[in-house]
């Protein structure tokens, strides 16, 4: 067997583990690892962050999703369901596209005075949404087919309204 420069080289490269391998920003993240980039639209705030790595959601990611996704107005703060999170991901890769979403509100306290009913937004488990390069029409779309939870299509303001509550759909 002779050994060629070429095949020296591969051998060294399948020798170095995958995981010391530069990664582009653009690389699909390792099975097992979810990820999920929001741009919060009234304070200008972006994170990007892995939020779950195999079966355990990662609590310092949460806590600075939790952060993103606070009210606007007061800036309480709310746990948010970290199945929200996945519902997104999921949401994504259906539409074929990264998880990269703007938001346009996460956690919304309840209002004064009563007389609301009650939102899965003030319990930190629904989100309002667009993505840069998805149409809001195929994102709910796509996430109607999961039946993983509520599925708003607002096509005039353009978002769609996901939660983690029982799946069900409809158009503002």
């Amino acid at each position: 067997m002779s050994f060629s420069r070429r095949r020296v080289l591969m051998a060294g490269l399948l020798a170095v583990p995958a995981a010391s391998w530069p990664r582009s920003p653009r690389a699909r993240p390792a099975a097992g690892v979810k990820r999920i980039a929001l741009v919060n639209l009234l304070s200008g705030e972006e994170l990007e962050v892995e939020y779950r790595r195999d079966e355990a959601y990662l609590t310092d990611a949460l806590a600075a999703i939790e952060s993103l996704l606070r009210d606007f107005h007061s800036g309480e703060r709310h746990a948010i369901d970290p199945k929200l999170m996945d519902y997104l991901v999921d949401a994504a890769a259906k539409a074929g596209a990264e998880a990269s979403f703007n938001v346009l509100s996460g956690y919304r306290p309840a209002p004064g005075g009563g007389g609301s009913r009650p939102s899965l937004h003030m319990q930190g488990r629904a989100i309002d949404v667009r993505m840069r390069n998805v149409d809001c029409a195929k994102l709910a779309a796509s996430a109607r087919e999961l039946s993983q939870g509520g599925v708003g299509y607002y096509r005039d303001s353009n978002f769609v309204h996901l939660d983690t509550g029982a799946f069900r759909t409809w158009r503002g």
